[in-house]
């Protein structure tokens, strides 16, 4: 969030000068063929890992807990 460099979409509206990631298969299969759930939103942890949320709320909670260090 903090990092002043043109892929950083928070301070440069737009799109980045370049690609950003080139997808291995398994992330094709999964954007052809997504599981089934009720999940709307997703936030990504430092550690790599993920917390996903069916409502705005949760996301948020969710959010907040991950910049105060609670996951």
């Amino acid at each position: 969030l903090r990092r002043d460099t043109p892929y950083n979409t928070y301070r440069y509206a737009g799109l980045p000068p370049a690609p950003i990631c080139n997808p291995g298969l398994a992330s094709i299969k999964a954007a052809l063929e997504p599981a089934a759930t009720n999940d709307l939103f997703y936030v990504a942890k430092p550690d790599g890992g993920h917390v996903f949320s069916r409502t705005l709320q949760e996301h948020n909670a969710a959010k907040q807990a991950i910049r105060n260090g609670a996951l």
